[in-house]
């Protein structure tokens, strides 16, 4: 992935809900616009000042960026990152956090196949 964006401390801004709201309206439009690598990267900040929606948007970009291939992190790493957010998130028990744990079930079966699928390196 790429380099993280910096947080609020290193520009020397407050912490507050105003910075997270900014951060997770950038988030929203950088996934809108496709770019889930940077999207992943402002949700991360989010979710790390403890809001679960930012968590839980954040696993679902991870477990997307997954399926995709991204060149910069294998699909096994994001995908146990994206587990440890949708497991972490206070609100993992709603409809909508349930559909995107079974989503993510599901991404993770699929790469468990194609690595039952890929010959054996023999020496």
């Amino acid at each position: 992935m790429t380099v993280r964006p910096l947080s609020p401390e290193d520009l020397g801004c407050p912490t507050d809900g105003a910075w997270a709201d900014v951060a997770f309206g950038l988030g929203e439009t950088c996934e809108r616009e496709g770019d889930l690598e940077q999207a992943a990267d402002w949700f991360r900040v989010v979710a790390e000042s403890g809001r679960a929606d930012a968590a839980l948007r954040l696993g679902a970009v991870l477990g997307r960026l997954a399926d995709e291939g991204s060149a910069a992190d294998s699909a096994e790493d994001l995908l146990a990152e994206a587990t440890r957010w949708l497991s972490g998130a206070q609100d993992a028990t709603t409809p909508d956090a349930i559909e995107l744990i079974t989503d993510l079930l599901n991404r993770q079966l699929r790469q468990a196949a194609r690595r039952g699928l890929e010959p054996a390196v023999t020496g």
